[in-house]
């Protein structure tokens, strides 16, 4: 590998601030800010809006769409093709 051409692999702290949730990870990102962990250690934090502590997918609070609604809609405005 050639040297100095590749980014920082480093420990960061994704913090996603609506659901009161953070990780620490390793990653080629890095912030201007820092927080200290529960290590005592100082780490870079990278603030993100969705995370699984407040995706509904992962918190179980996911709608389903009707799409079999949908579809009848679009045949009849569009009629039955191939019919």
């Amino acid at each position: 590998m050639k040297s100095s051409i590749h980014p920082t692999y480093q420990p960061v702290v994704f913090r996603d601030a609506s659901a009161d949730f953070s990780f620490l990870t390793r990653s080629t990102r890095s912030s201007d800010k820092s927080v200290t962990w529960e290590d005592g250690m100082e780490y870079p934090v990278i603030d993100v809006e969705v995370s699984s502590a407040s995706h509904p997918f992962y918190t179980g609070k996911a709608t389903v769409l009707d799409t079999a609604g949908r579809v009848e809609k679009f045949r009849r405005r569009y009629g039955q093709a191939g019919a």
